[in-house]
């Protein structure tokens, strides 16, 4: 058991049964009561943010979670591919479990995966990466006054919004939080 007190962002713990990872972290002290600890968590299996409040002294079950660092092979029909370059072990994840992020997955690249119990949790895609942009429209000229956004078809079928001046063939940052534009690669 861990107490309140230690959780801080990006701690992991089991609360019913459920694997949290901590994103926010407050401690209020009222007046002569006892102080409370409010936490903004992501459950790990459902990928769900709730809010909880603790008393302060309060323990939560510590997890086991351990961080490793899996390449990705290949999507087939409802999971991804997943394959430990040290042992050749596979790990198999439902797509459901990624949702539209699994769209940003390359094959051959390598991503940090949270895993608990042999069991694959959350895989943690980079702030930021760069795609091919495989189909866009030309810019209009006299468009340029302000911010003008043109749609875009990337390289692995997504589209996003980029500005006028990007073109066929180009290499852009995504960022993988919001799936927008951040930059052209030069």
């Amino acid at each position: 058991m861990i107490s309140i007190t230690d959780l801080k962002s990006g701690a992991t713990f089991k609360d019913k049964g459920q694997i949290f990872e901590v994103t926010e972290y407050s401690h209020k002290k009222m007046g002569r009561g006892s102080a409370n600890i409010k936490i903004k968590a992501k459950n790990l299996r459902t990928g769900e943010s709730v809010q909880k409040t603790y008393m302060s002294g309060a323990k939560v079950e510590e997890s086991e979670v351990s961080k490793i660092k899996l390449q990705f092979l290949y999507k087939d029909h409802e999971s991804l591919i997943f394959m430990n370059s040290n042992t050749f072990e596979q790990f198999p994840i439902k797509s459901l479990l990624m949702g539209e992020s699994a769209k940003l997955l390359k094959e051959g690249d390598s991503y940090d995966v949270l895993v608990s119990e042999n069991v694959v949790l959350v895989v943690q895609l980079p702030n930021l990466l760069a795609f091919k942009i495989s189909e866009t429209g030309p810019g209009v000229k006299g468009d340029t006054v302000s911010n003008v956004y043109k749609p875009a078809t990337l390289e692995n079928g997504m589209e996003i919004k980029v500005p006028m001046f990007i073109k066929n063939g180009d290499v852009v940052k995504i960022d993988t939080r919001t799936k927008e534009y951040v930059e052209r690669v030069r």
